[in-house]
């Protein structure tokens, strides 16, 4: 009796060594085995003829998996060094009036921008430099500040074209927003909260092809089609900064937060600019394609629903416009331009700015339920629109 207790206090004391000894090889060194070789293999075989397995213990991370992570960390370092320097933060002075100290001079940070041009040519959102009551001035990653010369607006897209005496800046490169597909990597780089410098914000394309309304802060609103959705934050003063692939070329303008859900921020797809900016550099003044319609798109949903087609319903007709002179009609819907299909993905206004003026297009119309094919001329924006 004395022996068999004996006996097995003995086994008691080697599994709580064992134990210790276990505990301590999976704490401090999960990769290495401190126990020698023919200790390890009595112990193992010891414990397998009672039918208990000892496992070497597994790493509480992958190599794998950190080298993933490092790699994608720096490609978006890579990225924001490189075109950090094309961003510039916008500025305006205005004349304040106090009661007490009379009239001052107030500079403040009001959105971002970024180089296009070498010699000098910035683009940003148009209601970033609406303010005729005051005179803007753009700052370099550097510090170096340039007095904006010239403004070109294209409010209807929400677009701008600054103009300052400078040579040689650093430009950014254009993606092709055509291309984006959910899940890809988005970088923001903007003048955040006005601070006069970049700061940078980093997410992915959740949607695409969304249309928003967004409200000023005088109560205006714009409506935008089509635009990128992401879930990179875009804080006040990052507006008419970029939106940038991993490669570091731009894929948008970023341009509204959601006020409706957290982590929702959109941009204008650079394609949309592309088409504006060739027309100011091959012209010197933005001048843009015009059909003379306005419309509602109907989704995918909405023709299912009430057995319409795609595209975009005419609800109005301006007076002495390509579509007035050639007899198109509040009700029709229009589901083609040229040999593209419309619908919410790429709306007549997209397909109208890919146009040219003096160039014709064949428009494809449905009215009650028939097919017309309807060629155009494309004329040239009147000013007063």
């Amino acid at each position: 009796m004395h022996e068999k207790l004996k006996n097995y206090k003995s086994l008691l004391y080697l599994m709580f060594f064992i134990l210790i000894l276990v505990f301590l090889r999976l704490s401090f060194a999960p990769q290495q085995s401190f126990l020698p070789s023919d200790i390890k293999g009595k112990i193992e075989a010891w414990f397998a003829q009672r039918g208990v397995s000892l496992f070497k213990a597994k790493p509480l991370y992958s190599r794998v998996e950190t080298k993933e992570v490092v790699q994608e960390e720096s490609q978006v370092v890579d990225v924001v060094e490189k075109v950090s320097p094309a961003v510039v933060s916008i500025v305006i002075k205005t004349v304040d009036f106090s009661v007490f100290s009379g009239p001052s001079l107030a500079e403040s940070g009001i959105g971002t921008g970024f180089i296009v041009d070498k010699n000098g040519l910035i683009v940003t959102n148009s209601h970033v430099v609406d303010n005729d009551a005051g005179d803007y001035s753009v700052i370099l990653k550097d510090g170096t500040t340039y007095p904006v010369e010239k403004i070109h607006l294209d409010t209807q897209n929400d677009f701008a074209i600054l103009e300052v005496s400078a040579r040689d800046l650093p430009t950014v490169d254009f993606g092709d927003s055509d291309a984006l597909k959910v899940g890809q990597k988005a970088i923001a780089i903007g003048n955040a909260l006005g601070q006069f410098q970049n700061t940078v914000t980093v997410g992915v394309v959740s949607g695409l092809g969304r249309s928003i309304t967004a409200f000023g802060p005088f109560g205006d609103e714009k409506t935008y089609s089509s635009v990128i959705q992401t879930d990179a934050a875009i804080n006040p003063g990052n507006s008419g900064g970029p939106l940038l692939n991993i490669s570091g070329q731009v894929i948008g303008i970023n341009v509204a937060t959601s006020s409706r859900a957290e982590n929702v921020s959109f941009a204008i797809p650079v394609n949309d600019l592309k088409p504006v900016l060739e027309s100011f550099i091959e012209n010197g003044r933005i001048v843009k394609p015009y059909l003379g319609v306005s419309y509602v798109m109907i989704s995918k949903e909405i023709a299912e629903l009430r057995n319409f087609p795609e595209g975009a319903y005419v609800t109005g007709i301006v007076k002495d416009s390509p579509a007035e002179k050639v007899g198109l009609k509040r009700g029709d819907i229009i589901t083609k331009f040229g040999d593209s299909a419309l619908g919410t993905g790429f709306t007549l206004s997209q397909a109208v700015l890919k146009g040219k003026v003096g160039g014709e297009e064949m428009l494809t119309i449905d009215r009650d339920k028939s097919i017309l094919l309807i060629k155009v001329t494309m004329e040239e924006m009147p000013a007063n629109l």
